[in-house]
């Protein structure tokens, strides 16, 4: 087991990705909604949340719009449920940098469990229950586990058996499940990898979460959803998210919650670019796993989303000639690839990984993301081929001392 203690951040962020350029179609429901002077009530009013029903329900989750919430994004709303489930919190090792400061902010213990090795977004199921049972040994009282299907920051999809495995597990525990499914729509091959959400295993006690940004809305536009479950206490945690959302008083702007509404319709527009980015983000990760295992490093084969987790402990002692040890070393010198240390997602700050992203390959302005998302093949364009190969060499450089 292990509980994190704050974060210093000695370092400062690396930049923001700049993003992909905003859909035309959207930008004209913003834009027509620019008059609109008053807020979303807190939680989202009552044509948001029955587009967010609908979305769920085309995707296998009988939903009705009392069981959604909306808010400005996924900090607050994480927030708002950590503030509601009233305990201390478990998390997946690694996991998204995103889960841990709203429960610090509260004041709640944050236990780490290890995930195993066949993918990333779920604890092992054995270490999960060991986690369990020290954090009360040591006073704490886990109430909630998030999990991350599919996973950042590895870009993996857990395998049906694992995720039930680990559902069993936290029903046992009386634990509420966070099933962060915000990359669900950016599978890579979805006809050849196997999605089941965990509110499918667990319907009583899964609250399924997504921030909208990763697919259907620009990176600028924050607004995150939240469905709970259709029962007593189900309804019970839903009416304290939203009084804590109501206290934050940070209303999802009245504009923005009509565009919202608009993609979460999912017309055809908005589907053909989900379905673009998805394709492109695998090509683009696959080159990343292509590039990073040629230089020796171990990482997972992504199958969902934007990102990759290396492992370059295999190159530890070419590394450390040049003065590469931990992780936020790993992060400097791979920094021109938006590269983020291990650090950042709960690992070992002392362990050799490092997250890579599909966005760093996307180019520096709109101009040249706007040409990868025309492309029929965006290994063709200059510029990310440039990328990959500079990639490369920077690796054979760091990897080359100490060979003999």
């Amino acid at each position: 087991m292990q509980r994190t203690a704050p974060d210093p951040r000695p370092e400062p962020d690396p930049d923001p990705l700049v993003g992909l350029p905003v859909l035309p179609d959207l930008a004209a429901h913003l834009a027509a909604a620019a008059g609109r002077t008053d807020a979303e009530p807190p939680g989202g009013g009552a044509p948001l949340r029955s587009a967010a029903a609908g979305y769920w329900e085309r995707r296998g989750l009988a939903t009705g719009p009392g069981q959604i919430l909306a808010a400005p994004g996924a900090a607050p709303l994480l927030l708002a449920l950590y503030a509601a489930a009233d305990g201390a919190v478990v998390l997946p090792r690694p996991c998204s940098e995103s889960y841990a400061p709203p429960a610090r902010l509260l004041g709640r213990a944050v236990h780490r469990a290890p995930v195993p090795a066949e993918s990333g977004g779920l604890p092992d199921p054995f270490a999960l229950l060991e986690t369990v049972r020290r954090a009360r040994e040591h006073g704490d009282s886990p109430r909630v586990l998030v999990l991350s299907v599919p996973d950042d920051p590895t870009g993996t999809c857990p395998a049906p058996e694992q995720l039930h495995e680990v559902c069993e597990a936290a029903a046992e525990e009386g634990l509420w499940v966070l099933s962060d499914e915000t990359r669900r729509d950016l599978l890579h091959e979805p006809h050849d990898t196997v999605l089941l959400s965990p509110a499918e295993m667990l319907p009583g006690e899964v609250v399924v979460i997504s921030d909208l940004r990763a697919t259907l809305l620009p990176a600028s536009w924050p607004a995150a959803l939240a469905r709970f479950p259709d029962t007593g206490p189900g309804a019970e945690l839903r009416t304290t998210t939203l009084e804590a959302l109501g206290a934050l008083r940070t209303p999802l702007p009245g504009p923005l919650a009509c565009a919202v509404t608009h993609a979460l319709g999912e017309p055809d527009t908005v589907r053909a670019r989900t379905a673009t980015v998805a394709r492109i983000h695998g090509v683009l990760t696959a080159a990343l796993h292509h590039t990073l295992t040629e230089a020796g490093a171990l990482c997972r084969p992504p199958r969902a989303g934007s990102h990759l987790y290396a492992d370059l402990e295999p190159l530890r002692r070419p590394l450390t000639t040049h003065g590469i040890a931990e992780s936020s070393a790993l992060e400097r010198a791979l920094a021109p690839w938006a590269a983020r240390g291990g650090h950042r997602f709960g690992d070992d700050p002392g362990a050799l990984r490092v997250r890579l992203g599909a966005e760093a390959l996307l180019g520096a302005d709109q101009e040249l993301r706007q040409r990868v998302l025309d492309a029929p093949d965006p290994l063709e364009l200059p510029h990310i081929t440039e990328a990959l190969t500079a990639l490369s060499r920077a690796l054979a450089a760091l990897t080359a001392a100490g060979d003999g």
